[in-house]
């Protein structure tokens, strides 16, 4: 007989929602989990991956199985998500070009805040600027004088409009004009900076720490807030001469809008825990990264601010999607 007392009508569905939400939580995962990474294999956001895909399986009781779906600096592979269903079976683990993306003013083919589930930040690498031994500075203070004192004498190199953006950063705060100069891959980029072709770049401190340790390229300081603690003697840009400066590369998880929250709170409880290890976090601080773990609150938040930044900065650099 059909319930006709509306306020009965709201108890049952209620009851019913949650009865839902908790045979969410208990069941979840009954099946392999899908972990897209949309990059390469061997990189740095696929290593990571790896290194949490191993433990999470262990914690959720179901294989997480990578899938790396390279393509046009991320989207191809968040766009896989994005369209996937919110089942809590497919999730993406992706790096700073998540931001970098709609602040170039990128077309995409899903809305960046919209279409997702924020789960966790997963880490931090520090950004290294450093030079090539030719060009006469030891210290960042030492660099800008140079530059002050010859505007567009001095260039730099990127391996895309996004690595760019921190250099632009690190030019517009100091009042300084570099020039830049783009290549299509990180590779070449560092092949003709170790050669004297170029004089510097910021990058990721993973590529840059072996030959800084060698001395065929000089570190100057560290875009973070804090020092690396593999090279303790190099100073923060803002220590060193740019105040205020703080620029880095980060990953983080995501599923697709609409996953039940019951499963992003286990995977955000599951992953943190996992980031948080003291064995996962020394390894991570010999890449030259820290772990991060935030809320999924906390990590949508940090996601906004971080294309507010970088629109602002690629707006007042001229730069645009290629």
């Amino acid at each position: 007989m059909p319930c006709k007392h509306p306020r009965l009508k709201l108890l049952v569905a209620s009851s019913l929602i949650a009865f839902s939400a908790a045979g969410h939580a208990q069941t979840y995962p009954t099946k392999p989990v899908r972990l897209v990474v949309p990059f390469a294999p061997g990189g740095g956001t696929d290593v990571l991956a790896r290194m949490i895909s191993i433990r999470l399986t262990e914690a959720l009781g179901q294989t997480v199985v990578i899938d790396n779906r390279p393509g046009s600096d991320g989207v191809v592979g968040s766009e896989v998500v994005a369209r996937a269903n919110p089942d809590g079976y497919t999730i993406l683990l992706l790096s700073s070009s998540h931001a970098i993306n709609p602040a170039l003013g990128r077309k995409l083919p899903y809305d960046t805040l919209r279409d997702f589930a924020y789960i966790t930040q997963t880490a931090v690498q520090q950004l290294l600027l450093f030079v090539h031994p030719s060009v006469p500075a030891t210290s960042v203070k030492e660099l800008l004088a140079l530059a002050k004192a010859k505007p567009n004498g001095y260039n730099y190199g990127s391996s895309s409009n996004a690595a760019a953006l921190p250099m632009e950063l690190f030019k517009s705060m100091s009042g300084t004009q570099i020039q830049h100069i783009p290549y299509k891959g990180s590779g070449p980029m560092l092949t003709d900076l170790l050669g004297g072709q170029i004089h510097m770049s910021i990058g990721g401190a993973v590529s840059a720490i072996p030959h800084v340790k060698s001395g065929k390229l000089r570190g100057l300081a560290v875009g973070d807030t804090k020092r690396l603690a593999s090279l303790p003697d190099i100073p923060t840009i803002a220590e060193a001469g740019v105040p205020g400066y703080h620029a880095t590369i980060w990953t983080g998880m995501l599923a697709p809008a609409r996953t039940p929250a019951s499963i992003v709170e286990r995977l955000n409880r599951e992953v943190v825990k996992i980031v948080q290890t003291k064995e996962f976090t020394a390894r991570m601080q010999q890449l030259g990264s820290d772990t991060a773990g935030t809320s999924p609150t906390e990590w949508r938040q940090f996601v906004e601010q971080e294309i507010a930044k970088w629109t602002k900065i690629a707006k007042a650099a001229g730069m645009t999607a290629e």
